[in-house]
């Protein structure tokens, strides 16, 4: 069985003591692949180090994540703009809006959003999305800029069928992570509704871990258990799960044949 997560922040200072020990369980449960979505400027260097010393395991992304988006914001995108064409990066992200922790930078967000949105088209790259209690405010960032050349990701998608119904309309996926384990998550019915087309698989790693560790610290292996429970749900095999979900990621992010 073959899975690939496609969203997991395996670089963050929560694996200092056992990335090396986590990435294999990984591997040993079936994970091939391990996509970053980077954070800030200071995430940079630790993401980068790991896809050297994993090149075919752990690929980047270049992105601002919108809780890090301040009043230098675009000091912040010029630094990273200037990466894209100095290394080979799988995905503009984890990139958005976010009204959950702090408004204060709303416009900052939009704006940073619309850079970044920018830059996909240009290197022709598929975004990854983070909308925390914003989904319907990003969607409305989103749509005017959408065109045949621009495709991504909703990360951590916990709408309805009908938010599934718009986001696939325009031709992106759904990340469906550690909440389809929760209890009262409301996934054991959207899913069905769903199904497996333009689904990709995600830990978020080191948050969401599914059920039975919540609580407590993710990691890309329990991305089988995520597998399981989507296979629960739609009363088919968890291979069928792998095999559709990894298909689907190759295709959001054909740069991954690469590595």
């Amino acid at each position: 069985m073959m899975l690939i997560d496609t969203h997991c922040h395996i670089f963050s200072e929560e694996f200092a003591t056992d990335r090396e020990s986590a990435i294999q369980r990984a591997l040993e449960v079936g994970v091939s692949q391990i996509l970053m979505p980077n954070i800030d400027a200071d995430s940079i260097s630790a993401m980068m180090e790991l896809h050297s010393t994993h090149p075919s395991v752990c690929l980047p992304m270049m992105g601002l994540h919108p809780c890090y988006v301040k009043e230098d914001f675009e000091q912040v995108l010029m630094q990273m703009e200037s990466l894209l064409s100095q290394h080979s990066f799988v995905a503009i992200g984890e990139i958005g809006t976010d009204l959950y922790w702090d408004k204060t930078f709303w416009s900052h967000q939009q704006e940073a959003f619309k850079i970044q949105v920018g830059w996909a088209k240009k290197h022709k790259l598929p975004i990854a999305i983070h909308c925390r209690e914003s989904f319907q405010e990003t969607l409305a960032l989103l749509e005017p800029l959408v065109d045949e050349y621009l495709t991504g990701v909703f990360h951590c998608f916990t709408g309805n069928a009908q938010d599934a119904d718009r986001v696939k309309e325009m031709g992106f996926y759904l990340g469906i992570g550690g909440v389809a384990t929760f209890k009262k998550g409301g996934m054991d019915t959207v899913i069905p509704q769903i199904g497996l087309e333009r689904v990709v698989l995600e830990t978020d790693s080191p948050y969401l871990a599914p059920v039975p560790y919540r609580g407590k610290r993710n990691e890309p292996a329990y991305l089988a258990l995520i597998a399981q429970k989507v296979a629960d749900y739609l009363a088919i095999p968890v291979e069928e799960v792998a095999s559709i979900t990894t298909q689907n990621a190759r295709q959001l992010f054909p740069r991954i044949y690469e590595k």
